[in-house]
């Protein structure tokens, strides 16, 4: 697919300007504040990373599900190209700050560097390590190398359709069983908050299902388009089943998933994953219809701050953690309104900083040698 000229979906936007705005809103209380500076949203703006997930298995899904659909020469080497020369640059530059910066960067802990540079320092990772906040991008990037990659060998049947239902719900089941089975094996409810962080909520084995709702709307669209377009001239109604799921797990986490009294929630901490994908799921489908909610209300500023959400995601919390002595410095209080205002507008600056001096240079690269996923002649071999 030509990232050129696709169109852009606003509903999309939205959702993605929301994740990324409610992840900021939750990490400056971890951060900065140490108190829900925000009100209530402040405590569930971690689930922003969770609608991220469902929106990469659909745009990931549907780039994939496509080529296969038309039988094109889909090519992993191009995919994979295109996927690094994305989302590598960003992530190497903001990971050379924790270099430039380490006394006020680095964690408690931190991985080795090997791990950083392959993506999987968030199989050990605990609270307070160095460059937390990448974990969920482990998930994603092993995520682009192994999807395309299953799809393509399952493509050479002749079931490929139902082989691939198959891989989801097994995915999802698994996912689940995984969450389990981590839940008794390190104490049930009385789970300490370091072991909750690293076998349940950082590591890919227990949250890279929230990724297949989100490929099964791909595969929906691309192999049963009669059902989709049927669904789809209901997606206002989907949209609204999907806010009332949402405000749903919105209002259960803060109250429900962690007390003092009973720790964490056996409900919330194993199914509870599954459904709030699920649920962004409902709303993701729903962005799809031009003639959706998420669509016809453009919020001014969404698509641009979806086109920078990537680069903001890796920048803001390296800035929010330089700019706490300057401030405490000039007697400026972090958590006051002026506090508020310099360190979140640095830090969607620096996004955009990191979008239009990075990002966007490689782009153009990308779309000049690599314009698409597909080999331009049948004689390119998949590797």
């Amino acid at each position: 697919m030509n990232t050129v000229t696709s169109p852009r979906l606003q509903g999309l936007d939205t959702l993605r300007a929301f994740a990324i705005i409610i992840v900021l809103l939750f990490h400056y209380m971890v951060v900065v504040s140490n108190e829900n500076t925000f009100g209530y949203i402040t405590r569930i703006g971690w689930m922003g990373v969770d609608l991220f997930f469902v929106l990469s298995g659909y745009l990931i899904g549907n780039q994939v599900f496509s080529a296969v659909k038309k039988q094109q020469n889909f090519s992993l080497k191009q995919f994979y190209i295109r996927r690094f020369l994305r989302t590598l640059p960003n992530y190497y530059v903001v990971f050379l700050l924790y270099f430039i910066f380490p006394d006020t960067l680095n964690g408690v802990t931190t991985a080795p560097i090997w791990k950083f540079l392959t993506f999987t320092q968030n199989l050990e990772f605990r609270p307070m390590v160095t460059f937390s906040h990448s974990w969920s991008l482990c998930i994603e990037e092993q995520f682009y190398i192994t999807f395309p990659f299953i799809i393509l060998l399952i493509a050479k049947s002749r079931k490929v359709i139902s082989l691939a239902w198959l891989m989801i719900l097994t995915g999802l089941i698994a996912g689940l069983a995984t969450r389990i089975y981590i839940w008794f094996n390190y104490g049930e409810s009385a789970i300490s908050a370091s072991d909750y962080f690293g076998h349940i909520y950082y590591s890919s084995f227990t949250r890279f299902d929230e990724l297949l709702p989100g490929i099964a709307i791909a595969l929906l669209k691309n192999f049963h388009p009669a059902l989709f377009n049927r669904w789809l001239k209901h997606a206002n109604w989907v949209f609204i089943l999907g806010v009332i799921t949402t405000a749903t797990f919105f209002y259960a986490y803060p109250h429900f998933h962690s007390t003092e009294a009973n720790g964490y929630n056996f409900f919330l901490s194993t199914f509870g994953y599954s459904l709030v994908a699920l649920s962004f799921a409902l709303l993701t489908f729903a962005a799809l219809s031009p003639t959706s909610l998420l669509n016809k209300v453009k919020i001014p500023g969404a698509t641009s701050i979806a086109l920078w959400s990537y680069a903001i995601y890796l920048i803001h919390k390296p800035i929010f953690k330089l700019l706490m002595k300057p401030l405490a410095e000039q007697n400026i209080d972090v958590k006051s309104a002026l506090g508020v205002f310099i360190i979140m507008g640095i830090s969607l600056l620096a996004g955009w900083l990191l979008y239009r001096f990075i990002e966007t240079p490689f782009m153009i690269l990308r779309n000049t040698y690599y314009p698409s996923n597909i080999m331009k002649s049948p004689s390119e071999k998949i590797t």
